[in-house]
């Protein structure tokens, strides 16, 4: 069963996309899907299946015939695949150099939003771009190659200061994609086609965002959601004084808030922010996924909103699920790993309900935003900032200094998946020896922007040697009618993130929930704590580079940012970090050569599916594969579940949907066994179908070959 397949192409990076793609339908599923899941949340008339506008009015609180002139924005959406490799990569953020990626579970995407205040003349005032990537981290290296390509097409439309690039920070996401070297040690080097995918998928996602530019109307709601999130690091919050705990009575950010994209009183796209990690799938997961929040956003727009990803037009809903300061928030709610290595389950449930509570909120009117759009952006070399009195909590002025691993980081969140043996959250005997006796001796800077930290890895004296993290930072403040946004490049504790948000309120005059810490955007430095969460040297603090002193230099940048965006007045943007393209190091093998089975042909299905199944049972088939590193397939898909409709083959499901998966095994030398299974959705139409494998197989000379491999057909039984 060895053939050419029909490949779909990649959409273009130019392609204008539809408002409104057609929905693609399992024998009516996908519409009974969509039914069932927004009467299910009381949504039917919401907007979520194209209600007429005098439904849609309820919530929006105007008429889709209401003058252009009333809405105050253009809004554009766009989508895209930066998924990069699936197989022989380390993934990114346990830390561990055993987990290498053996297959796909779920695609990862970046969703792009681009919003402009609109001018009298209906033309695009200032504009900001806003990008939450299903993706471990945004490394400086990526924000450069995307400002770059951006600017190849766009001239200075889109930049550093009004870009915003936020990653979801997924833990089964491939690594390998930065240019400094402590994130690439468990990835054995650089990955040029991740760092490829993960930039082509961001840049084509702005793109697409700006070819869809319209008028619009923007709204902000907000609730509460509980049992999706707990504080991993209690005893390190219950340091926090009073101001900071009775805030938060549960030592968890309950906060979901929605923004709201509506066009003649239809909603058309959302971006929701909540804060807790993307460790539902555990440590010894070997799939890549999106995690809770990548089901969140598929469930959305294609479970209910019955988008098709490889059409390459953006669904009817774009909707992204972005962090806050989830640095202390773990998605486990008992506090312990996910017991198996690829908790689909646990991570469906969770993502669920930041879907529910998102979608909530649109039972009811959200504020209308006006007031246009700003955003202003610094670089601030975080090795070396004094920072004023007013916001040390002390009274005294204190100093940043060279970055610093604690040995509390070594020793991992032991709540959502330890790191390495020997060390521990807290005190670490012999390595608060070898601090307070050696490294806080020889280096009284060092020990007064550090201590209590019992340092492990002095990365900051290494940096001079080769580039192991990032010291130069930028942070951002982006407003979009009256919501503030604070880009942060790191893991922004709920404590320090309250702080934070507290600054730039008091200084732009904002409710405090108007203002959100946008985290894991543009760079990444590590975790930001309170000073008192820091000297309990738990993970959070142990990985806090900069010591005790960096929260508060980053409030006083934050307040910077503030009262220039406030006044209208430009700040210098500093000196940004330096490229550091030229000293990746890649020690990852390349794929040689690719070889069937002895007797065996590309394609060949090994173990083929059972001749009947019901609904809710798992169909397994395997075949001849081929190393999936060949080709990404990136905007495209490795396998397709297809049913029989009327003389034809519809594709019901492909390597993005939650039901499929994807593992790949080397078998011998240069042998693949490729499974594909197929979770039997409850809604499935009964009929005959089967599965259909794309893959590439590499040649002694270099070249790289199509194929494909199809199964019998199986019945889906009622």
């Amino acid at each position: 069963m060895s053939d050419s397949p029909a490949r779909r192409p990649e959409p273009s990076d130019s392609t204008a996309d539809a408002p409104d793609a057609p929905a693609r339908r399992s024998g009516g599923s996908r519409r009974s899907v969509l039914r069932a899941g927004a009467a299910g949340l009381g949504l039917t008339g919401l907007g979520l299946t194209g209600l007429p506008p005098a439904a849609a009015s309820a919530v929006t609180g105007r008429t889709a015939d209401d003058p252009a002139d009333a809405t105050p924005y253009l809004v554009g959406r766009g989508i895209a695949d930066a998924t990069g490799e699936v197989a022989e990569v380390g993934l990114m953020g346990y830390g561990r150099t055993d987990q290498q990626a053996e297959g796909l579970h779920t695609r990862l995407r970046a969703r792009a939003f681009v919003i402009a205040g609109r001018a009298p003349d209906g033309t695009a005032g200032e504009r900001v771009a806003l990008v939450v990537v299903d993706s471990p981290m945004i490394f400086s290296s990526v924000h450069r190659a995307v400002l770059a390509r951006l600017a190849e097409r766009y001239g200075d439309l889109y930049t550093d200061r009004n870009t915003m690039l936020t990653a979801t920070h997924t833990h089964a996401g491939p690594g390998g994609y930065s240019h400094h070297l402590l994130y690439n040690l468990t990835t054995l080097g650089f990955h040029a086609k991740t760092f490829d995918a993960v930039v082509r998928g961001i840049t084509e996602a702005v793109s697409r965002a700006h070819a869809d530019l319209a008028p619009a109307e923007l709204s902000l709601s907000r609730g509460e959601l509980r049992g999706a999130s707990a504080n991993r690091s209690r005893a390190a919050f219950d340091r926090n004084p009073a101001d900071i705990r009775e805030h938060f009575p549960d030592a968890v950010d309950p906060l979901t808030t929605l923004l709201r994209v509506e066009r003649g009183g239809r909603l058309v796209g959302a971006v929701n922010w909540f804060a807790t990690h993307c460790t539902s799938m555990s440590d010894d997961n070997r799939l890549v996924s999106a995690d809770n929040k990548g089901y969140a956003a598929y469930h959305w727009e294609r479970e209910v909103a019955g988008a098709d990803y490889l059409t390459g037009t953006t669904p009817g809903v774009v909707a992204a699920f972005a962090q806050t300061n989830a640095g202390d928030m773990s998605p486990n709610p008992d506090l312990t790993p996910p017991a198996t290595p690829e908790d689909f389950e646990r991570t469906r449930r969770n993502g669920l309900l930041q879907y529910e509570a998102a979608a909530r909120q649109l039972e009811r009117p959200g504020t209308r935003l006006s007031g246009g759009v700003d955003s202003r952006l610094v670089y601030v070399d975080l090795s070396d900032v004094t920072v004023a009195p007013e916001f040390t909590g002390d009274g005294r002025t204190h100093r940043t200094a060279k970055p610093a691993v604690g040995a509390a980081m070594a020793a991992g969140s032991t709540e959502d998946g330890p790191a390495f043996p020997g060390f521990a959250e807290g005190e670490n005997p012999l390595w608060d020896a070898v601090s307070h006796s050696v490294v806080y001796t020889v280096s009284p800077e060092l020990r007064d922007a550090h201590a209590p930290k019992a340092i492990a890895v002095p990365i900051g004296e290494m940096n001079r040697i080769h580039p192991w993290v990032q010291e130069t930072v930028p942070v951002q403040l982006m407003r979009i009618g009256r919501l503030h946004l604070i880009g942060v490049p790191g893991e922004v504790t709920v404590g320090a993130g309250l702080r934070l948000r507290r600054t730039v309120a008091a200084v732009t005059g904002s409710d405090l929930d108007d203002v959100l810490v946008a985290g894991y955007a543009n760079a990444y430095f590590h975790y930001v704590t309170t000073p008192e969460e820091y000297d309990a040297q738990h993970y959070e603090g142990g990985s806090t580079l900069f010591g005790r002193w960096q929260l508060p230099a980053l409030q006083q940048t934050a307040d910077r940012l503030a009262r220039a965006l406030r006044d209208g007045t430009e700040l210098p943007a500093g000196t940004p970090p330096p490229d550091l393209s030229g000293a990746a190091l890649s020690l990852q093998p390349p794929v040689v050569l690719d070889a069937p089975q002895p007797g065996r042909s590309f394609g060949d299905v090994l173990a083929q599916p059972p001749e009947s199944c019901r609904r809710g049972e798992r169909v397994t088939a395997a075949f001849t594969g081929a190393h999936p590193n060949n080709d990404l397939h990136r905007g495209s898909t490795y396998l397709r579940v297809e049913r029989a409709e009327g003389g034809t083959w519809r594709t019901v499901a492909d390597d993005g949907d939650w039901s499929t998966a994807l593992r790949w095994q080397r078998d011998g030398i240069a042998a693949s066994k490729v499974t594909v299974t197929w979770d039997v959705p409850a809604t499935a139409a009964p009929g005959r179908y089967r599965v259909r494998y794309h893959g590439d197989a590499r040649t002694l000379l270099g070249g790289v070959r199509s194929f494909s491999g199809t199964t019998r057909p199986f019945a889906v039984l009622a």
